[in-house]
């Protein structure tokens, strides 16, 4: 028997939801509402997550929580290298989640966001709850 591989258009895509059944019609509709409304910020949202989903990116926030620090110690604090230390801070940097101030060689990093220093102690006290 041959097989016979059926291209995927958005007509067909389509043509496969709608053989679905569906029972809260009302409530689908509602929640189709909901999620357009956040359209714009659900790509935002991922790209958060995805540059929170590096351990050492979050290890660089949670230790600036304890206040400012040179890069060379973020750099111990971390056990890598400050050129290493030195990419992960651009890349938070860059979402203005952390801010730099220059004091003659050495380059100083803090936290810019409290709300997101919220949002990830409320993260790990859920994890906390859901593990133990």
């Amino acid at each position: 028997m041959k097989n016979v591989i059926k291209k995927v258009t958005p007509a067909t895509r389509q043509a496969d939801i709608d053989a679905i059944p569906c029972f809260e019609h009302d409530r689908v509709r509602a929640i189709q509402a909901i999620l357009a409304k956040e359209k714009k910020r659900l790509p935002e949202l991922a790209e958060l997550y995805k540059l929170l989903s590096n351990t050492t990116r979050l290890k660089i926030l949670l230790s600036l929580a304890e206040g400012e620090l040179c890069v060379c110690d973020i750099a111990h604090v971390l056990g890598l290298s400050t050129a290493a230390t030195s990419h992960q801070l651009k890349l938070l940097r860059d979402q203005n989640w952390l801010s730099k101030r220059e004091d003659g060689k050495m380059v100083y990093y803090r936290l810019n966001n409290k709300d997101l220093l919220k949002a990830l102690r409320g993260d790990l006290a859920m994890l906390e709850t859901r593990i133990g």
